[in-house]
């Protein structure tokens, strides 16, 4: 079992950044896959970043130049760096852990951003 807690959400304006956390209750970066996901009301979840255990990184073609994802194996934490942060950004955050060979995956609760001026 894997808790998954995020945090660093808030209001910012747009061109803004925020910086979001997810901190693993223990190590599991070298057989867990990790990504950010978000969804919007009335939208489906969709993927943001992912960074794998090698630590390749993958991006949504919305969030490429602006989000960058990285970890910090010795905090068990994920972040995700958000500038130049857009309206269409706004939404709920989700931490997401993936199971290399399992494919077992949990989630965080999720963190509200939300791109306003």
């Amino acid at each position: 079992q894997v808790q998954l807690v995020e945090s660093g959400g808030g209001s910012v304006q747009p061109g803004g950044s925020l910086r979001l956390s997810c901190a693993a209750s223990r190590s599991i970066f070298s057989i867990y896959n990790m990504g950010w996901y978000r969804q919007a009301p009335g939208n489906q979840r969709e993927l943001v970043a992912t960074i794998t255990i090698s630590g390749r990184t993958n991006y949504a073609d919305s969030v490429k130049g602006r989000f960058t994802i990285s970890r910090d194996s010795a905090k068990n934490t994920v972040y995700l760096q958000m500038n130049s942060l857009k309206p269409e950004d706004t939404a709920v955050y989700f931490c997401n852990a993936q199971q290399i060979m399992t494919s077992a995956y949990y989630w965080g609760q999720g963190t509200q951003v939300t791109v306003s001026s």
